[in-house]
């Protein structure tokens, strides 16, 4: 069965090019060319992957992933005019998987999109036992269910941000620079934008640091990367 994608975008030529590629690629499209559309859409289609514009009538982009993610875990690329990195961090912070600049490649749309759902598939395969549990300074994660729990309280995280805690646990120790992270968790380059890892980064750090702006957990290694403290 064909992956199902759901393309929110008010510009109508923007969205017939993105239908027209889609299918041809093989997916079966959905489209909407409204926030409100969208939700309605989203709910009752059950897409595996949403690409969502950023400026749309009469709901936001940004507040249709910020409702949907609450509701289901469609990964979400988002897409933006602007080149004010604002939107981006916004997006990212509230759950978006992922973000392309007007204008964009439809060739490196598609590898992005091939990227998402294969990280989704991936994700959706039973763990291997011996990676089932992870625990580290009261962080303990369960790859099988996807959950993660500090100091006993389940806390929510989204699908980027548990991929990078789990990456970087079993990384622990050793430092990740921001091409790997992208190739791991990402599953693709980004072409030298590594902006996002930096973002995903601090939102990863306000769930488990006691104290975001001084972290003694997951640490940044000047010029190098990340790294999470071995001990």
């Amino acid at each position: 069965m064909a992956d199902k994608i759901l393309v929110v975008e008010d510009d109508l030529n923007l969205l017939a090019t993105l239908r027209y590629n889609l299918r041809k690629e093989g997916y079966d499209v959905v489209t909407a060319a409204d926030g409100a559309e969208a939700l309605e859409a989203a709910r009752r289609q059950k897409p595996d992957l949403l690409i969502l514009d950023v400026m749309l009538p009469k709901l936001s982009g940004l507040e249709v992933c910020r409702i949907l993610r609450s509701e289901m875990p469609v990964p979400i690329l988002m897409l933006t005019a602007k080149a004010d990195e604002t939107d981006k961090i916004i997006g990212l912070g509230i759950g978006a998987d992922d973000y392309m600049t007007k204008p964009f490649s439809i060739r490196e749309l598609m590898a992005r999109i091939a990227a998402m759902l294969r990280r989704v598939k991936m994700m959706q395969q039973p763990a291997e036992d011996k990676d089932t549990h992870l625990k580290y300074h009261g962080i303990e994660i369960d790859t099988a269910s996807h959950t993660v729990k500090i100091k006993g309280e389940t806390a929510d995280f989204n699908p980027k941000e548990f991929d990078l805690l789990k990456l970087f646990i079993k990384n622990k120790g050793l430092v990740l620079s921001r091409e790997q992270i992208l190739e791991k968790v990402w599953g693709y380059d980004y072409d030298g934008d590594t902006r996002t890892v930096d973002v995903h980064v601090r939102w990863l750090r306000e769930k488990i640091e006691e104290d975001p702006q001084e972290p003694r957990l997951l640490l940044t290694v000047r010029g190098s990367g990340y790294k999470m403290e071995g001990n």
